[in-house]
């Protein structure tokens, strides 16, 4: 494995992105858009709990936590010998291959749609999990899709600011920073810098 590319382990956190080959379009129209969140709800949820999303025109950013040994080997009882990592990137290539032969199959085209392998850094300190769901919010501000995140439709960033019932680690996210006022206060800073840093040196080759 490329040293870029650590390994999957349990009840760790992760930035996980990828885009299309060579910077080809993944997302066509909207009901993709719907159509790979159906698709991640399916191969990805058995293995990562999500804190965050954002799916843009191009390229995609999750934050996830790879769930605890027992509940992904209890799920995959037949896959006893494969290790944890071969497991979780086993159901995200799962995701990434049923996704491209739906848009394959939509719009006549053949081969593969994702760049491999996917991208993930590992998350080891608190503040960085804070910045990293904030980076993902604000994406799509940052490639300038939008002028402000909070008007882009397809992150997780509404279903934050929403009461509905959801699948997203939603309370376990607002704990992180604190509460949902303090959370309010962090996604304000609509104009904030992404320095050149380590940290955030995830732009695609």
């Amino acid at each position: 494995m490329k040293a870029n590319i650590p390994p999957l382990f349990p009840e760790q956190y992760y930035h996980i992105y990828n885009r299309g080959i060579n910077g080809e379009d993944i997302f066509r129209e909207e009901k993709n858009y719907f159509y790979f969140l159906e698709k991640y709800a399916k191969h990805v949820e058995p293995v990562a709990q999500t804190y965050a999303y954002c799916l843009l025109k191009n390229h995609f950013h999750l934050l996830v936590s790879i769930r605890t040994e027992d509940k992904i080997r209890n799920h995959f009882p037949e896959k006893s010998k494969d290790s944890i990592d071969k497991l979780v990137s086993q159901q995200f290539s799962h995701l990434f291959n049923g996704y491209a032969q739906g848009i394959n199959k939509t719009y006549i085209r053949t081969g593969g749609l994702f760049e491999t392998p996917f991208r993930r850094i590992h998350i080891d300190q608190d503040a960085y999990f804070c910045q990293v769901l904030f980076y993902i919010h604000a994406n799509p501000q940052k490639h300038g899709f939008v002028k402000d995140f909070r008007e882009y439709p397809y992150s997780s960033f509404h279903i934050y600011e929403s009461r509905k019932s959801t699948k997203l680690m939603r309370e376990d996210g607002l704990n992180w920073f604190g509460g949902v006022n303090e959370f309010r206060k962090f996604h304000d800073q609509r104009n904030l810098v992404f320095k050149e840093n380590e940290n955030f040196a995830i732009e695609f080759d």
